[in-house]
């Protein structure tokens, strides 16, 4: 057994993090074990919940949360952690979210119907003052890959349809071009349709569910075999580091999910420029930990869900991402 956390000073913040069951989490990889290692080591009392975990009782939206803490070893070294014995859950207690200091929305997509529901609830429980990050109305509102369209100075040339005839005179304008749906993640269902591939039509047919299914179809950008890189922003702020999600050979897709590689690099004057024009919007929608896709000079995605590539970068450049994060939140959490 190892403590719940180190002795701490009078008010102790306390944390909840609305997450997949933690024992399927990849524990040398993910942002979310980042952002617990962070609380510990700041003292803070942690508890972990699922969206199905939420209720509206009494007027109130409370949680069933259970306390968590790490093996203090793994607080030093996530990397070496044994994913038997690296943590320990407390027993089940209701708590009312609105007698936590900070709530964490972190449950991975699928965007579906369960996690609308949990943004409903999740602004019930902001309007009475529970502090919740991100925004559960943004949460709501800004699908990944359609909020980049706000932007339109920084994308690349693409269209939004679920009529085919729109989506075949789009490649038949471009040439070369990516096709993939709304609500996929981790490179899932992105297909690359070059000029004269005889798949054109099943692919555009298969991803609407001939066409009930709205799509994006974009202008190839070659520059993706540079990389895909994540740009992470802190209440608008960028990371100085990108982490450049190199294709494996044979790939179009860069996301470390689909077999890229995470090389670390400084941001470029393009890249800089992006996160500032983003960054005024995502501060009015309390967007606080976006991370932001930048492929060659173009802005393709902005995830506001559950972004990653904490630990690639912090690894690379030795920095505490998740504890910047965390003491930001706590200096002015509304």
């Amino acid at each position: 057994m190892f403590p719940a956390n180190p002795p701490v000073q009078q008010h102790t913040v306390h944390i909840a993090f609305i997450i997949d069951p933690i024992a399927t989490l990849r524990v040398t990889k993910d942002s979310t074990l980042a952002m617990i290692r962070a609380a510990q080591r700041r003292g803070w009392r942690i508890s972990v919940l699922s969206p199905g975990d939420l209720a509206l009782q009494h007027r109130r939206v409370v949680g069933w949360m259970r306390d968590l803490a790490l093996n203090p070893e793994a607080v030093d070294d996530l990397d070496s952690a044994d994913p038997g014995d690296y943590y320990r859950l407390g027993p089940e207690g209701r708590t009312a979210l609105d007698d936590v200091d900070i709530v964490m929305m972190r449950k991975d997509p699928p965007f579906d119907m369960e996690y609308v529901y949990a943004t409903y609830l999740l602004e019930r429980a902001r309007d009475a003052g529970a502090v919740v990050v991100n925004d559960p109305r943004s949460l709501r509102d800004c699908n990944e890959k359609l909020y980049a369209t706000a932007f339109p100075d920084c994308t690349p040339p693409l269209v939004v349809a679920t009529r085919k005839d729109v989506l075949l005179d789009f490649h038949a304008e471009h040439g070369d071009v990516v096709f993939k749906k709304l609500d996929g993640m981790g490179g899932t269902s992105i297909f690359r349709v070059r000029p004269d591939d005889p798949n054109l039509r099943v692919v555009v047919e298969t991803l609407t569910g001939n066409g009930t299914t709205p799509v994006m179809a974009q202008r190839f950008i070659p520059a993706i075999s540079d990389g895909d890189k994540r740009i992470l922003l802190i209440d608008g702020e960028p990371v100085p580091y990108a982490l450049a999600r190199i294709p494996k050979p044979g790939e179009t897709r860069g996301n470390l999910a689909a077999g890229g590689a995470g090389v670390g690099q400084p941001l470029s004057e393009r890249d800089a420029s992006i996160a500032a024009r983003v960054a005024p919007d995502l501060r009015r929608r309390g967007l606080r930990f976006v991370g932001i896709d930048v492929i060659g000079d173009f802005l393709t995605e902005i995830n506001v869900t559950c972004p990653t590539c904490i630990r690639e970068l912090d690894r690379q450049f030795g920095l505490d991402i998740a504890g910047d994060l965390l003491d930001r939140l706590a200096e002015a959490p509304h």
